[in-house]
């Protein structure tokens, strides 16, 4: 037969892949493990992430910037004393921002406990607000009288939607892939530290030494000189 079987085929690949990764660690300076190591160590002391961090940050924006507005709102309508005892002592789901607000409140609290306090690395946290928020703000804009209040009637919803699902994409395409890819290339540095140190004398800088090359064609020279001596000491 002219094809070796597939079973001896993954086995001759599988250890031509052993060996390369063996190359690999004997390849990799103890130092730069070291460095690699210690940076993502300090990254985990830290307690969070730079992108997590990020995200917190723009959680806390989205609701300091619906309070902003619904506060701008509350002047605008007659006062804030006495739109505001309109909107949340005398509440009315028609007509009061006041639940938009509340809505704001929601996805601040569940969002900082769930990923800042106990820093979950799931998606259902953020899905249960987004989901919620698009609800809601979907039943208020068909049902209530908003759009006859002007333009906040338009601007609070639009503006809540679309933060909610900001923080969506934010979470699912850079914070949790970003953490993930961290964690592997720490396990990857580790691992390969660990197959380092079992590897004797394999990491040694004495191992990686090369002697400078000599000059090329020395030692045809010397015996050319030896070749045209010879006729000499016989005269």
């Amino acid at each position: 037969m002219s094809h070796l079987p597939e079973d001896m085929e993954n086995a001759l690949t599988g250890s031509q892949s052993s060996h390369a990764s063996l190359c690999n660690v004997h390849s990799i300076n103890p130092a730069q493990l070291m460095a690699r190591i210690e940076s993502y160590e300090g990254r985990e002391k830290k307690g969070i992430s730079d992108v997590r961090r990020t995200f917190c940050l723009f959680v806390t924006f989205d609701l300091l910037f619906v309070t902003l507005l619904w506060i701008i709102e509350l002047n605008v309508n007659g006062g804030i004393e006495n739109t505001l005892e309109r909107e949340v002592v005398q509440y009315d789901y028609y007509s009061s921002y006041f639940d938009i607000f509340l809505l704001a409140v929601f996805r601040f609290k569940v969002l900082i406990l769930a990923y800042a306090v106990c820093r979950l690395r799931h998606w259902w946290a953020i899905a249960l607000t987004t989901a919620v928020t698009s609800a809601f703000l979907l039943a208020k804009v068909i049902l209530s009288k908003l759009f006859s209040q002007g333009a906040f009637g338009y601007v609070l919803p639009i503006i809540s939607f679309i933060l909610a699902w900001i923080e969506t994409w934010f979470l699912d395409f850079k914070v949790l892939p970003q953490e993930a890819e961290e964690e592997n290339r720490l396990l990857i540095v580790q691992d390969a530290s660990e197959r380092a140190a079992l590897i004797p004398g394999g990491l040694s800088d004495g191992q990686f030494y090369s002697p400078p090359e000599s000059e090329a064609g020395s030692e045809e020279e010397a015996e050319e000189k030896q070749d045209s001596e010879k006729p000499l000491l016989e005269l």
